[in-house]
């Protein structure tokens, strides 16, 4: 049997570890206790913080078990890793309610039965508990300010003025890591890769403070081929709640997966095997349209289950053949009077009226079976009548719009 850490190595799921000889060992000779966090900035997570989960599930189906930390006191604070500004602070009520959204979100991911059940904490019941003098003294001796200092997730920030709210993330997350090993026995966490240097001080501060053995494991990233996050669509970020994303849109940004990025991201965004995955991508011609609906209808299933991706995957049919009974379907609430620059924004299909207008002027803008070419254009008489019209951006995307 393939060992754990060469299934995820062959998959893409390993950019950076520590002490990976010592890791291989644990994870050989029984049940090691991981985790990962996710911090409640929003109401639901993207399906950018979906690629840990995944690797979070493999590890499950080998017999490790998962902890899963919603950062429902980090959030208070905010990581600056990769930002070039400071994060939006929230309200003790946004963070309470973001919390309790993501936890339902994600409980239908991993098992929650047997010896290896998922569980899932919440740092704000011991880190909104700690007296700061008590924590300075518990870990501020074993953190070097020299080193954390010299990490990119604090360089990136000294442009704009790196705060002393943001400077306490790390040691805050690094005390996460701490609890839970001395709790629950956790010795391996693993993130993205943009989390290296967070990861990578809790390992370190557990080997200081405790003498035990600690692992940092980092994922890398989504990117696409130009070297952009993977995961955002002209209205923004993809979320897994299907309520602000829908099944079909995960579907069809997937679908469109430029060519180069189809086999990287069949391994690492589904469960096939690297011979269905090889030979799903051995053509690179015409043929490899196929595997991006593979792709696309297997990570549709996987966030929200077989009968989304199917509906999903007739939709997307639909829509590609004309066919405007079957095809993706919104309500607006129009008089009938707005432009169709307007009606882009509404719809949901454009983030602004000036990329509505961008989008005009290169001849990309249908309604029904006519192209808009002026900013002033309204819908005709006969769609105002009908209370329904198709409306469509470029080959790639097309929506039926009731009014």
């Amino acid at each position: 049997m393939k060992h754990i850490l060469d299934i995820l190595l062959e998959r893409g799921f390993i950019k950076q570890v520590v002490f990976e000889d010592e890791l291989r060992e644990e994870l050989n000779n029984g049940m090691v206790s991981f985790y990962a966090g996710f911090d409640p900035t929003a109401d639901s997570l993207t399906i950018g913080h979906f690629l840990p989960f995944l690797a979070m599930k493999h590890l499950q189906n080998a017999g490790h078990k998962p902890y899963v930390l919603l950062g429902g006191a980090t959030a208070y604070v905010g990581d600056p890793s990769g930002r070039s500004d400071m994060r939006k602070m929230l309200t003790p009520e946004e963070i309470k309610n973001n919390v309790n959204k993501i936890d339902n979100q994600i409980r239908k991911y991993f098992s929650f039965e047997g010896k290896n059940a998922a569980v899932v904490v919440d740092n704000a019941d011991w880190l909104l508990k700690l007296n700061y003098i008590d924590l300075l003294r518990e870990i501020g001796a074993d953190m070097s300010v020299n080193r954390m200092l010299s990490f990119d997730c604090f360089k990136s920030r000294w442009e704009k003025g790196l705060t002393f709210l943001e400077f306490n993330y790390m040691p805050m997350q690094s005390y996460d890591f701490l609890h839970l090993n001395r709790k629950y026995g956790i010795s391996l966490q693993i993130g993205g890769d943009d989390q290296w240097a967070n990861i990578l001080s809790g390992a370190d501060l557990i080997r200081r403070k405790e003498g035990k053995k600690a692992y940092a494991l980092t994922i890398p990233l989504l990117l696409k081929s130009d070297g952009t996050k993977m995961g955002k669509s002209a209205k923004g970020a993809l979320w897994i709640d299907k309520e602000r994303t829908s099944p079909y849109e995960i579907f069809q940004y997937l679908r469109n997966t430029e060519d180069e990025k189809v086999e990287e991201y069949l391994k690492r965004m589904t469960f096939l095997s690297i011979q269905e995955i090889e030979n799903l991508t051995k053509h690179k011609d015409e043929r490899i349209n196929y595997a991006k609906e593979v792709l696309a209808y297997e990570f549709t299933k996987i966030l929200h289950g077989e009968e989304e991706a199917n509906l999903a995957k007739e939709q997307s049919k639909a829509a590609f053949s004309g066919d405007s009974e079957n095809m993706p379907t919104i309500s607006l609430s129009l008089q009938g009077t707005e432009t169709i620059v307007d009606i882009l924004v509404l719809a949901n299909v454009c983030k602004s009226k000036s990329q509505a207008r961008d989008l005009i002027l290169a001849g990309a803008v249908k309604i029904n079976d006519r192209t808009i070419e002026t900013f002033t254009e309204t819908l005709e008489k006969e769609e105002v009548n009908k209370k329904e019209f198709v409306l469509h951006k470029g080959k790639k995307i097309h929506i039926k719009v009731q009014f």
